[in-house]
């Protein structure tokens, strides 16, 4: 469908944006189009990329909050993950997905159970989804051949949707739960098909310490020693790097996702080095995390808090920056996904949001980065479209309340009513 955005703000000057063939035709004006969206009062903006998430985990939301990390996990949250299927998956994804389209995020990187699940969700919703499961052998070499072919099979069953917004992902879980030999494989598979390598990597001390203690090196070593690190590396949180590790990132390429509210929230007691990374041409982006241990996946909540925490650690209040981290949540995150994205400009994807400067934590309007980052949430956010298709409307999104319903059936089969 061929849209044009009338009367909207656009770097501080009201202008028309047209719309053609999935990308931004034309700025500043436009002709009769298929669809006309009054933008005036609106902002345009680009939609939002989360680098890190596990999208179905909205189904424990606020299930075990206020916990350690590995107690959280093996008391709380593996336990409930062994009672997944592919039909509860797809309804937690499905609300992930509405909740992502309300807050103005249209793409994701997700690395969860029961793929197929997932794909179907973003399928029908719309969105872009960076999809993979989690390959776990715990260091059992009989369990490698399993999941090789699991890992093949995901591959296809998220190519089965035939759509170029539903991707395939290779998912390694972590250097704690994934042999060595399981390592090289993903990373093999994921070269073969031209893939990104997802993994969280560095989120603790002990994480760390236990590499060390075992394969004499630091993660990041570890895994390059493996051959893993490369362009396609996607490494989760990497709170504990050093400045070996972060050079060695910055020589073989791929990112780092920096997920500040999770970190926070587990007490992983450290913060990520943005100034270092960047220092060393890293490309740090910004995710979520999943909604176990966030509870939201509002990134606008999620760029106040990592601004927020770079700040106050490092007794600075000039470190990371409202348009640094605006720039993480959305032109390093496309970048990241090799997509001509994050930028309102001729030639650009059209994954775009329409922002209600009505609102009253959006007035005034001195900075529109600054209130985006320190000011907003995501109910500022009133249309969302992500390649040429519009996902929300005046906030509304098809069938959100029958998401809504499904959700609350699947968690409490799960986890049982606890209202």
């Amino acid at each position: 469908m061929d849209i044009l955005i009338k009367n909207v703000l656009l770097n501080g000057k009201k202008t028309d944006v047209s719309i053609k063939d999935c990308v931004i035709s034309e700025i500043g004006s436009g002709s009769k189009d298929d669809k006309v969206i009054d933008g005036s009062g609106k902002a345009v903006i680009p939609s939002f990329v989360n680098m890190h998430t596990h999208s179905a985990m909205t189904l424990f939301r606020g299930y075990a909050d206020d916990m350690a990390l590995i107690p959280w996990l093996e008391e709380k949250i593996w336990p409930l993950e062994s009672k997944l299927d592919e039909k509860l998956v797809y309804k937690g994804s499905k609300l992930a997905c509405l909740e992502m389209i309300k807050s103005g995020t249209t793409s994701f990187v997700d690395m969860y159970w029961h793929v197929k699940g997932t794909a179907k969700a973003v399928s029908e919703m719309g969105l872009r989804g960076y999809l993979s499961g989690a390959a776990i052998d715990l260091f059992d070499a009989d369990k490698h051949e399993q999941q090789v072919e699991k890992c093949l099979q995901e591959i296809k069953s998220v190519r089965s949707f035939g759509s170029d917004k539903i991707v395939p992902v290779v998912g390694a879980h972590a250097i704690y739960t994934v042999s060595g030999d399981l390592l090289k494989s993903m990373k093999e598979i994921a070269d073969k098909n031209n893939l990104m390598y997802h993994i969280h990597i560095s989120e603790t001390k002990g994480e760390v310490d236990e590499c060390i203690k075992k394969n004499g090196v630091t993660p990041v070593k570890y895994l390059d020693n493996l051959g893993v690190l490369g362009e396609n590396f996607i490494g989760a949180h990497g709170v504990w790097l050093d400045e070996e590790e972060i050079q060695l990132l910055g020589q073989r390429g791929g990112c780092v996702v920096h997920n500040p509210v999770s970190n926070m929230k587990l007490a992983v007691g450290s913060v990520l080095d943005y100034k270092g990374l960047i220092s060393n041409s890293v490309n740090v982006c910004l995710g979520s995390d999943g909604c176990a241990s966030n509870n939201n996946l509002d990134m606008f909540e999620e760029m106040k808090v990592a601004a927020l925490l770079q700040k106050s650690h490092y007794n600075d209040p000039r470190r990371l920056t409202s348009r640094e981290v605006f720039e993480m949540a959305t032109v390093n995150g496309y970048k990241a996904l090799g997509l001509k994205g994050g930028k309102i400009e001729e030639g650009f994807i059209a994954d775009l949001c329409l922002v209600d400067l009505s609102e009253v934590m959006m007035i005034p309007n001195h900075n529109l980065v600054s209130n985006f980052v320190y000011s907003a949430n995501g109910s500022v956010v009133e249309c969302v479209i992500c390649g040429g298709d519009v996902l929300m409307e005046n906030r509304v999104v098809k069938d959100e309340d029958k998401i809504i319903e499904e959700a609350v059936g699947a968690a409490e089969e799960i986890v049982g009513d606890r209202s």
